[in-house]
């Protein structure tokens, strides 16, 4: 391949493949200054923040939905071009035709739609839901036909919990930068290519699907034209200016959300790259500093906007109205060389000029080798803001390399290289209860597990209840890996994220997102039957429904041992079983453990504890 659009870019095997990383390695320049070359934000700028202030106010005033698009369902062109301000707007491009205006995705599940529109006085037209009702299957109606009764009690009684089959499952993270490092037309030739080679002597099922879904990946990318030439642009060809890459950039990304409500829709790791750019920009003569600051205030002001749909419901499980739009910040090369330039403190200084914002989720990825300048920037808007999260990068660069990004608000992975099954969490603490109750459920009475052997004594015995706690995450472990395994197979049979996987390569690591909800007051529960003693307390059936600790025991927390090698067993023993479960697409397992916020969320399906 070769591009004008190339001209002072260093030479590398990014020129003749799709590898961003090369491009970046062989052309980046490492910053280890401080921040005083930062400049403040434009008028042009204040004024389109205040326009945008402003519609903030509208949203919250209007009930925390501005506008919802009903009569169109969501593509990567489905709408109009759209604009806050058109002559203001250096990054154009929104969901729908108007700013905050929210879209409907009915592939994934056409009531959850109808839900949310109706939580907000609106009402899906007639024409969409004859389609959705009676034409197309959505994933959420495919996950339902296929689910078990055993994965409907479980997810029912909350012992499964916040499992993605009523929304995108999003920890997905297009390589957007490949938009603008090569443009479309070069991507849809390499999966053009991808597709020839997809073949073989036997039409496998493997084969089958994997030419359908390249297929729909070069759809995708011919669609991601269209939309962008609503806006004037041909993004065809490479991006030519700093101002073009991030516009393709955004339109990728733009793509990707117009297309997919994922839970979580992380842009991945563009700062970087994006610097490249504005230092060709300013060698050029083309850029100056302020309008440096501007191309990323708006286009940050842009990934603000960004907003989906969601039942009250959602919004509750997930602590508000979240999108977890992460850019992930800074690191350090595998060569030594600082990953961060100018752009990185460009981005963070956003929380300036446009004022702290919890969106898109700056994420610095630290480490303790980063120059001393942008260590010192980084404490001073943390201080300033509170609004920066850090990852350590000195443990996940030697995993994952240095081209990683975070997905949501902690799941590292290779841009454009693996993919997450995300599947929320498995509640631990209720496995507990289960294990004492022999599979009842604590609040309805309900047998939702198989009938096992419920504790009899008075008091807890520790090795009787941990046995038995061990049987029950058996079970649990293996109705939470198949509950997983149909959502996402329906997910890609339905809803299937065809841009987003058109900006990753043919082979792909895929790792399916196992989490533990309530293990802090499992860790507990032990540590009170262990060091203190626990009497449990029966209604009129004999069902254990509270309990009384006498005495006082470790608690996880603190940095005691004795109750943190609890919560380590618990982990290791449910890690164990879950790989011992058949995922779909041969998905490696991994695991998020969530305590204080889940513990929150979750507790009121819970019951009582034996750590009370």
């Amino acid at each position: 391949m070769k591009f004008e659009e190339w001209n002072n870019f260093n030479n590398g095997k990014w020129q003749n493949e799709i590898d961003v990383r090369d491009f970046i390695q062989k052309n980046y320049k490492p910053y280890e200054g401080d921040d005083k070359f930062l400049a403040e934000p434009t008028s042009k700028t204040l004024k389109l923040w205040d326009e945008v202030l402003e519609l903030y106010k509208k949203e919250k005033e209007n009930g925390g939905v501005l506008d919802i698009s009903t009569d169109i369902a969501s593509t990567i062109s489905s709408h109009e071009a759209g604009y806050i301000d058109k002559n203001l707007e250096e990054i154009v491009g929104l969901q729908t035709e108007a700013p905050l205006k929210r879209a409907i995705m009915p592939e994934g599940g056409i009531r959850i739609v109808e839900k949310s529109c109706e939580a907000y006085n609106r009402k899906v037209s007639e024409k969409i839901e004859d389609i959705y009702h009676n034409y197309r299957r959505t994933h959420n109606d495919g996950v339902f036909t296929t689910y078990t009764p055993e994965i409907r009690a479980a997810r029912s009684s909350h012992l499964l919990t916040g499992l993605p089959d009523g929304y995108g499952r999003g920890r997905i993270i297009g390589d957007y930068r490949r938009v603008a490092l090569y443009g479309v037309d070069a991507l849809i030739e390499d999966k053009k290519a991808q597709y020839a080679l997809a073949d073989g002597t036997n039409m496998t099922e493997e084969i089958i699907r994997e030419r359908e879904e390249i297929f729909d990946q070069i759809a995708a990318l011919e669609e991601l034209k269209v939309m962008a030439n609503k806006y004037g642009y041909d993004i065809s060809k490479p991006a030519k200016t700093a101002k073009e890459a991030i516009q393709w950039l955004y339109f990728a990304y733009l793509g990707a959300i117009k297309q997919q409500n994922g839970a979580a829709m992380s842009i991945g790791r563009t700062a970087t790259f994006i610097d490249i750019y504005i230092e060709r920009d300013f060698e050029n003569g083309l850029l100056t500093e302020e309008q440096a600051q501007e191309l990323m205030d708006h286009f940050v002001m842009k990934l603000r906007l960004v907003r989906f749909l969601r039942t009250p419901e959602y919004d509750t499980l997930f602590s508000g109205d979240p999108v977890w739009v992460t850019e992930s910040i800074g690191g350090m090369g595998v060569d030594g060389r600082t990953l961060v330039t100018k752009n990185s403190f460009r981005m963070l200084h956003t929380l300036t000029t446009l004022g702290p914002s919890p969106e898109p989720n700056l994420t610095v990825l630290w480490s303790t080798n980063f120059p001393k300048g942008f260590k010192n920037f980084c404490s001073k808007m943390s201080i300033k803001t509170s609004a920066i999260q850090y990852e350590n990068d000195d443990l996940m660069r030697e995993y994952w390399g240095d081209d990683y990004g975070i997905a949501c608000c902690v799941s590292a992975m290779k841009i454009g290289k693996q993919m997450q099954f995300f599947g929320a969490r498995a509640n631990l603490a209720k496995t507990l209860t289960y294990a004492i109750n022999g599979g009842r459920d604590e609040i309805s009475g309900k047998q939702v597990t198989p009938k096992f052997a419920p504790v009899t004594s008075e008091y807890l015995d520790y090795d009787e209840v941990w046995e038995k706690f061990d049987n029950m995450m058996d079970y649990v472990s293996r109705i939470y890996v198949n509950a997983l395994n149909i959502i996402h197979y329906m997910h890609d049979k339905y809803s299937y994220e065809s841009l987003e996987m058109a900006l990753h390569d043919k082979d792909i690591l895929r790792t399916m997102a196992c989490g533990i909800a309530g293990l802090s007051v499992a860790a507990d529960s032990f540590s009170a039957m262990k060091y203190a003693k626990v009497k449990v307390i029966r209604d009129a059936t004999g069902l254990v429904v509270d309990y009384k600790v006498e005495g006082d025991y470790p608690k996880y927390g603190n940095d005691d041992d004795r109750v943190d090698s609890i919560a380590i067993e618990i982990v290791k023993k449910f890690m164990d079983k879950l790989r011992k479960q058949p995922t779909y697409r041969n998905s490696k397992p991994t695991m998020s453990i969530l305590t204080i916020t889940s513990n929150v969320v979750y507790g009121k399906a819970t019951g009582s504890t034996p750590d009370r």
